[in-house]
């Protein structure tokens, strides 16, 4: 009898591994697909936040020439040597634009100090560090060679500090960046709050929307539903374009309100804060109507009918019955259309002002216009970083509501 159940036992186990195997064959094509499509690139973009090698390539001499400078004063007469050694190679090769580039975004005019000095170098044999003093008096300022071993790489903490607006000094320590260059944080609080108060503009306008589906029969909402849907049936660059027809000077809002007599003059709507709200949460409110929908349909509607029958008024019901067995729904819409609103580029970009651009506009303008990669990238984790902070509180606030719940 012993054996046999051990036999069982093991047939048993044997069986569960085939299971669980089959099961893992099964999902493997699609972990594969995800890895190779979704998480490998982007962990290729975020990884180019904090490589540095354009300089140390182009200038190999005097990178590893500044490695062992205390950064006090000026480097040795070898600095400057490699220097100018390397600055001749790079101009004969056509590379000096990389490395110029980078410094560039350390200190401007950095490119300009580049490529003037590579225009006098010293021969062989005449004095490196009196002809680069007398091309430039730049290159005898210690911030000057600070910027070039800085960006000695191979990876760096230039751009993720840069995203956040600090820098670090000659000395090497971390401090805020000058005060016209500090804007990310700004605009990072601006994202937030374009955000947050979309979602609150989605909340108010979508809820009662859900409310109505959910109180109908279901062939009149499956109808009314269909409605609801139909944005997503229409591309989201139409869509912004239909509000600069509605809201431009000449547009339909301000022809209407002249011809009612409410205004006597057209209104600036467009290329407003006001114009990137109202469009964004029109885009966005479907995604707040359907989690409501499917919670606020699953409420029995007996509940609010015991509620009234116990002398409740209808305020009382909704605050007291209603509103608690939606709070799923709610966290849901709201966790949607946040997380969707913090990377929107197109509407913004085309419906805001200066000061109403969000990070992604900022992320598109190094990637596309200037092609500083480093610093797309690093744009890029400071808003995933963000999202998944939000996303963590939460959980663990959804976590405690269902604990107390329980």
């Amino acid at each position: 009898m012993a054996d046999a159940a051990a036999g069982l036992a093991r047939r048993v186990r044997r069986a569960g591994l085939r299971r669980r195997a089959a099961a893992v064959l099964l999902v493997a094509p699609l972990l594969l697909f995800l890895l190779i499509g979704f998480a490998a690139p982007i962990a290729a973009l975020l990884a180019r936040g904090v490589q540095d090698t354009e300089v140390p390539r182009v200038l190999p001499r005097v990178t590893a020439a500044l490695a062992d400078w205390d950064g006090q004063g000026l480097p040795g007469p070898d600095a400057f040597a490699a220097l100018a050694e390397d600055m001749r190679e790079a101009r004969a090769a056509g590379t000096l634009a990389q490395a110029a580039t980078r410094l560039n975004y350390d200190i401007n005019g950095f490119r300009t100090l580049m490529f003037a000095t590579a225009r006098r170098l010293p021969g062989p044999g005449e004095d490196a560090q009196a002809a680069l003093l007398a091309a430039d008096p730049a290159w005898g300022e210690r911030a000057t060679w600070a910027a070039i071993r800085r960006a000695g790489g191979p990876v760096t903490d230039f751009y993720l500090l840069a995203a956040i607006d600090l820098k670090r000094d000659e000395a090497g320590r971390i401090v805020a960046a000058p005060a016209e260059q500090a804007i990310f944080r700004d605009v990072l609080v601006r994202t937030l709050g374009i955000s947050l108060l979309v979602t609150l503009l989605c909340l108010v306008a979508g809820y009662p929307v859900a409310a109505l589906l959910a109180s109908l029969p279901t062939r009149q909402a499956a109808v009314l539903l269909a409605f609801v849907l139909l944005p997503f049936w229409t591309s989201l660059l139409v869509r912004t374009a239909a509000w600069v027809v509605l809201l431009q000077r000449e547009g339909v809002v301000n022809t209407a309100l002249l011809g009612l007599g409410l205004i006597e003059a057209p209104v600036q709507m467009i290329f407003t804060r006001f114009a990137v709200v109202l469009a964004m949460a029109h885009i966005l409110l479907p995604f707040m109507i359907l989690p409501l929908y499917a919670v606020l349909r699953a409420i029995p509607p007996g509940l609010g009918r015991a509620a009234a029958s116990l002398g409740a008024p209808p305020w009382r019901v909704f605050l007291r019955v209603t509103w608690p067995l939606s709070l799923p729904g709610v966290a849901a819409g709201s966790l949607m259309v946040f997380i969707q609103a913090l990377g929107y580029y197109i509407t913004p970009a085309l419906l805001g002002g200066a000061s109403d651009q969000m990070i992604s506009w900022f992320i598109a303008f190094y990637a596309s216009r200037t092609v500083n990669w480093g610093m797309a990238a690093a744009l890029s984790a400071l808003l995933l970083v963000a999202t998944a902070a939000l996303f963590a509180v939460y959980a663990r606030l959804a976590g405690e509501a269902r604990v107390r719940v329980a």
